[in-house]
């Protein structure tokens, strides 16, 4: 199977947009789509909650009202965990399509499927037939869903539905052997069907941009003139069937880093694979948590806890058990949200956890790290 258009290698996922005072950052994110678009890429990647649902409307201000249709393609997404019934796929798409400014999308996708109810919510109201049916209206051009499951449930929403023509999977080489996560089962399970994939979390939330001194120090050895993010990027891009790699782009820094890696792109070469064999055997022995900071957890916590904020504390200090920044950064977050110890371990957030952390457990460890000082 193929989409039969020609792909961009960068996506510009529109998840972790620059922000100026609690708002989407309205000229920065147009002129990062300006450097994004003239250096010849074209696809952007949003959903109906991303920024609390004003992602698609920022798209249609630096993108749509800027540039003609037919010169990128949009892909937005449809959320289980906010429909109620069958007629909500159609007043969610309508408002898509409003927010956007556009009369179609060229890429829609059923949002983070995965084993249980996610997937169920789909299934019992029946979005992969009404999917269809905006596709025979010309309102869908291609359709396929993100998933975050099982290998398994993978291969059974895939024998069920041979009209998806592409999926969307987490993948980057911390997470190829995770048994949370899949990533390299689930690729193969795509590759072997020619399933074109595209790639969200090449760079693992950016946790992939920046890791201790002693595993930065093995590849800057080799290109000491490259990003450490660009090895992740290159990791997912020399993979044969993935047809396009989001990078949430937060910042003018990384758009140009990116744009650097993507524009004549080079694959790995041996020694590169190697070297990052060698830096995963390492990472698996470091006892960090594996938050890719989606922010999902955060919107129904009724703590107002910002979980993925306070697992970057924690994590910097289970490496670090002397720094006394982390404890600095925890005071700052918690001036203005609920603290680790506010939990109320209801579960919202372990709900729709795509990494299936346990949350609750973790908030506990935070909590006796900084709320007992």
């Amino acid at each position: 199977m193929s989409l039969a258009i020609k792909m961009p290698k960068l996506g510009f996922g529109l998840m972790r947009l620059p922000v100026n005072n609690g708002e989407i950052d309205i000229p920065r994110m147009s002129k990062m789509v300006d450097a994004y678009m003239q250096a010849g890429f074209n696809y952007f990647d949003t959903a109906y909650v991303y920024h609390g649902g004003k992602s698609e409307t920022a798209i249609k201000e630096t993108l749509v009202d800027r540039y003609p249709r037919e010169s990128f393609y949009l892909a937005t997404k449809l959320p289980a965990w906010t429909m109620k019934n069958p007629e909500d796929c159609d007043i969610i798409f309508n408002e898509q399509l409003k927010r956007a400014g556009v009369d179609y999308f060229d890429f829609y996708l059923l949002h983070s499927l995965e084993d249980g109810s996610n997937y169920n919510t789909y299934v019992k109201y029946g979005c992969f037939e009404w999917a269809m049916k905006k596709k025979a209206e010309g309102k869908i051009k291609h359709f396929g869903f993100s998933f975050h499951g099982t290998p398994e449930l993978l291969i059974q929403v895939l024998n069920s539905h041979p009209e998806v023509e592409f999926v969307q999977i987490q993948l980057n080489y911390a997470d190829w052997n995770n048994p949370l996560v899949h990533s390299g089962r689930l690729y193969e399970i795509l590759y072997d069907r020619h399933i074109p994939i595209i790639v969200m979390e090449p760079v693992k939330g950016g946790m992939l941009a920046s890791l201790q001194p002693e595993l930065e120090n093995m590849m800057k050895e080799v290109h000491p003139d490259k990003s450490i993010a660009s090895w992740a990027l290159r990791f997912v891009g020399s993979l044969d069937g993935v047809v396009t790699i989001l990078s949430g782009m937060s910042n003018e820094e990384q758009i140009n880093d990116n744009l650097k890696t993507f524009t004549n792109f080079e694959a790995l070469n041996e020694q590169e694979k190697q070297i990052i064999e060698n830096v995963v055997k390492k990472m698996q022995d470091m006892p960090l948590i594996q938050c890719t900071a989606c922010q999902y957890c955060c919107d129904g916590c009724p703590s107002s806890i910002r979980i993925p904020d306070v697992f970057r504390a924690l994590n910097t200090i289970r490496l670090y058990p002397g720094d006394n920044r982390p404890r600095l950064f925890y005071r700052g977050l918690v001036s203005s949200s609920g603290h680790a110890s506010d939990c109320i371990a209801c579960g919202q957030c372990e709900s729709v956890c795509p990494q299936h952390l346990s949350i609750i457990e973790l908030l506990k460890e935070a909590a006796a790290k900084f709320d007992q000082q």
